[in-house]
């Protein structure tokens, strides 16, 4: 039940901080009603989870050391981590604060010379990858389907292509979340569960409760305080985040949802010929990438080392 409690308790943090991730563009611009979509797109976030949640889970274990709290002690730091910033209104990435509760565990129990460097270094470069790669996706996708919704002359038939695909996106996103940052709620305790069907189960249902409370504060920041986005440009950021995601869990790598919609927003901004609406904002969030597996780390190995 430690264990459980633990991953519940991350997966509760992660899903409501990062739901303004994957469906923020578009509650913002009021595409979305809040209550509904979180209700549907939770449902969504388990199955992504189940079906393609799989390979995220086994790298993650991977990291772990041989300690028997060494997990519980990476999730509560983690989840600690999280609470704090997405109490001050900022989306924070559930994969910098495990990582780095993972490393500093680590660091205490098995030393330098016995950490999988190699995965930790593949996990490093994700980071740096993820907006980059989230904006470009989301300028080519912005291009692509602007030739297409200028064929569309009536109105009515616009409105209705925007809502359509704002939905398949805002869904496809929830999924992707599942499938990818399932990973950071039960990989690092993997070893504690009878299967991994079951770890990737509960890891999805906690993720799912969190985007059912999830805070409109965090949503109006990513919606509204980084670029000023219309209709058309929320469906392109949310697309572009979604495959974001979806590319690393094949991969097995769980990368920030935060970041995927950063540079989405920014790349679909861009497109349209719209700068950075608050530069400050952008470089708080950046702030808090590079803080938050420092201090989860640091926090971590300190309770290790006390407990």
């Amino acid at each position: 039940m430690l264990y459980v409690a633990a991953a519940v308790f991350l997966g509760w943090i992660l899903g409501a901080n990062n739901t303004a991730s994957i469906l923020g563009p578009a509650i913002a611009t009021g595409v979305f009603h809040h209550r509904k979509i979180t209700l549907i797109a939770s449902i969504f976030v388990v199955l992504g989870a189940l079906v393609n949640g799989h390979e995220g889970l086994r790298n993650v274990s991977s990291l772990g050391s041989a300690g028997p709290y060494d997990g519980v002690i990476v999730l509560l730091c983690a989840g600690i981590s999280m609470l704090l910033l997405t109490r001050l209104g900022f989306p924070a990435s559930a994969s910098q604060t495990v990582f780095g509760g993972l490393v500093g565990v680590g660091l205490v129990r098995i030393g330098v010379e016995s950490m999988n460097w190699h995965t930790i270094v593949k996990f490093m470069v994700s980071w740096i990858l993820t907006p980059f790669f989230a904006a470009m996706i989301a300028f080519f996708i912005y291009h692509v389907l602007a030739l297409w919704f200028r064929t569309i002359r009536k109105t009515h038939l616009q409105d209705l292509f925007i809502y359509v695909t704002s939905w398949l996106a805002g869904l496809y996103d929830a999924y992707a979340l599942g499938a990818n940052n399932v990973a950071n709620v039960t990989g690092p305790v993997l070893t504690h569960f009878n299967s991994i069907e079951l770890a990737a189960f509960l890891g999805g249902l906690s993720i799912a409760f969190g985007v059912l409370t999830s805070s409109r504060r965090v949503i109006d920041t990513v919606g509204k305080q980084i670029v000023a986005l219309d209709h058309f440009s929320s469906v392109v950021a949310m697309l572009a985040q979604a495959t974001t995601l979806f590319t690393f869990s094949f991969i097995g790598v769980p990368v920030a949802a935060s970041q995927a919609i950063v540079g989405g927003v920014i790349g679909a901004g861009y497109a349209r010929g719209v700068k950075l609406s608050s530069g400050k904002t952008v470089l708080w969030m950046v702030s808090a990438w590079l803080l938050a597996p420092i201090v989860s780390g640091a926090f971590a190995a300190s309770l290790c080392r006390i407990l």
